[in-house]
């Protein structure tokens, strides 16, 4: 994961008051235990269903997740078993729609759609900060049903750190139904998974390390029970490790190229800042990947959609729930081959940057044919390719790219389960990579402060949260003030009345996402003690909007540093 050390090679047991991680005795007894219970639906399939669920980020991992495992299973011969559920619907997955994911009410009524008429329904409920609403009441739900459902929460917070704000549409907070759950997994009659993986690089930026973590504890416990069931025995912390330790192994890989990922990402960071685009152009689930990495840029960093694009290369018709729901609803939601040639290829500028992922086990006459017509466009194409040892790239094709990001695995010797770990490597790596290279990219565009997003949209209520306490920490205001200057920019040139300022959350999001700069613009306020014209005008001219709050922090009378303040939100890792 960037920023981090190897992965722990022991099982661990954590000293009193110290948080589980991955490897700790306890957190493996418990994916065992999830492990255990998966593999009564694969024995007994009738009337079985194992629902993964999220919003965000976490609904998109949902859905490559539940995507690979029906693949696993229709290869067997055998009738998926797997479905995804993420807020806001099949949208969500190619297009940025983050404020979904606070109705409590929605991802219950989701849930019950898709268990109408099963028996044993398994609900993994993702949410790495422990706050979606989305996901609490799902939770929620299947406690109160437990004949039909068995509950397991995951998440990278400790259950104390979980959002103990009041949902809008439901009685509990996310707090309270992780703590219910807590005491049912005593009789195993739910489960949490939150092993701590550490704070994000980039505060807030759930996709990095908790995406990562969510996709390596998932598909090692899933994999684990796939690969057992079939030889009729249970799933043990041996099988456990064993798939852990094949990720381990894709992270020193992935790293030793990490000269030339720093090289991508000056050359994304170049298109950005001239005003250019980058599209990340991704074969089968690689080009998942690359969707998810573009969309999670609208709202972590603030970007347009425009800006960072990711597309999907080859046949997605079996992938979605809801395909209709993503034809003809405009270019917001492109993703497909089709839409990359007829709606991107024709308008590429020449300070584009195009990168092209994929296997040497695709069709590469298909890759170098989209290169070549995109060399047309633009010299400034990049290529990130997965091989296997003994697997070499055509000389033709690899003449057309002026720089490669390489990525040799060894050969794996696994039965057919076990194959799937080199595809689950391969999307990593890339996750990996992509998260690099867009996330430093706008690094490079001076719009990260110390380790914040300051220039995100408030598309939910865990992002009003976040910028109310980003708010406080840098201004060292006390919260009413921040408060009320947030509602001022968010309601700006509307004047603040009592019945605004008592309205609930979701109120001020609606009009929150879409304006731009409402965090800088309140935080420049806050500093200089000024309007907000005047605000939004300094901003206007300054070089970035880091620039124009450092210049503001530096100025008479600030001390250095603001103290952090408290917030209702927690740091999510």
């Amino acid at each position: 994961m960037p920023g981090t050390k190897r992965f722990q090679h022991v099982i661990e047991t954590p000293e009193p008051g110290k948080w589980e991680r991955l490897y700790s005795e306890s957190i493996l007894t418990t994916m065992v235990q999830v492990a255990g219970k998966v593999q009564e639906v694969l024995k007994e399939p009738e009337g079985g269903l194992v629902v993964l669920s999220g919003g965000g980020n976490s609904g998109r991992m949902a859905f490559l997740i539940s995507v690979s495992f029906n693949q696993l299973m229709k290869g067997l011969g055998r009738k998926p078993l797997y479905t995804y559920l993420i807020a806001g619907g099949d949208r969500s997955v190619v297009a940025s729609r983050e404020g979904t994911e606070d109705s409590a009410l929605h991802g219950i009524e989701e849930l019950k759609k898709v268990a109408t008429g099963k028996k044993r329904v398994i609900v993994i409920g993702i949410s790495v900060g422990l706050s979606a609403p989305f996901v609490a009441g799902q939770m929620d739900y299947c406690m109160d049903n437990p004949a039909t459902f068995l509950p397991v929460l995951v998440g990278f917070n400790p259950v104390n750190m979980a959002r103990n704000d009041p949902i809008e549409d439901w009685s509990s907070t996310f707090r309270q139904i992780a703590e219910r759950m807590q005491k049912l997994q005593e009789k195993q009659e739910a489960f949490v998974l939150n092993p701590a993986v550490g704070p994000e690089g980039l505060s807030g930026s759930s996709r990095m390390k908790g995406g990562s973590a969510t996709k390596i504890l998932l598909e090692t416990l899933l994999l684990a029970a796939h690969k057992t069931v079939d030889r009729g025995i249970a799933a043990s912390q041996r099988c456990l490790l064993e798939i852990l330790r094949t990720f381990e192994r894709a992270h020193q890989v992935t790293y030793s190229q990490s000269p030339k990922i720093a090289a991508l990402m000056k050359q994304a960071s170049t298109s950005l800042e001239k005003k250019g685009r980058v599209y990340l152009v991704g074969w089968q689930t690689l080009g998942v990947i690359a969707i998810m990495d573009g969309v999670e840029c609208i709202h972590t960093l603030g970007a347009d959609y425009r800006d960072v694009r990711g597309f999907l290369i080859g046949d997605h018709s079996d992938m979605f729930n809801q395909r209709t729901e993503l034809l003809n609803q405009g270019p917001q939601f492109s993703f497909s081959q089709e839409d990359f040639l007829t709606s991107i290829l024709p308008s590429l500028t020449e300070i584009d940057t195009v990168v092209f992922i994929f296997t040497l086990d695709d069709n590469l006459t298909e890759v170098q044919m989209l290169v070549e017509q995109v060399k047309e466009k633009t010299a400034n194409i990049q290529a990130l390719v997965h091989s296997t040892v003994g697997q070499t790239l055509p000389t033709p094709l690899k003449k057309l790219f002026p720089s490669i990001v390489s990525i040799t695995w060894p050969l794996l010797f696994f039965e057919y389960e076990g194959s799937f770990i080199q595809k689950f490597q391969h999307e990593l790596s890339t996750k990996w990579v992509l998260n690099t290279v867009s996330t430093g990219a706008h690094v490079l565009l001076g719009k990260i402060l110390q380790n914040h997003m300051l220039d995100l949209r408030i598309r939910n209520s865990k992002l009003f949260w976040r910028a109310l306490a980003m708010l406080q920490r840098f201004s060292g205001q006390p919260k009413a003030r921040c408060i009320e200057t947030l509602l001022q920019v968010i309601h700006f040139p509307q004047p603040l009345s009592d019945d605004i300022r008592a309205a609930p959350i979701s109120f001020h999001i609606q009009l929150a996402h879409e304006k731009e700069q409402v965090i800088p613009v309140a935080l420049r306020s806050l500093l200089c003690r000024c309007a907000i014209p005047e605000a939004q005008a300094q901003l206007a001219a300054a070089p970035s909007v880091c620039e124009a709050v450092r210049s503001a922090l530096s100025g008479p009378g600030r001390k250095r540093g603001a103290d952090p303040l408290e917030g209702p939100e927690p740091t999510p890792l």
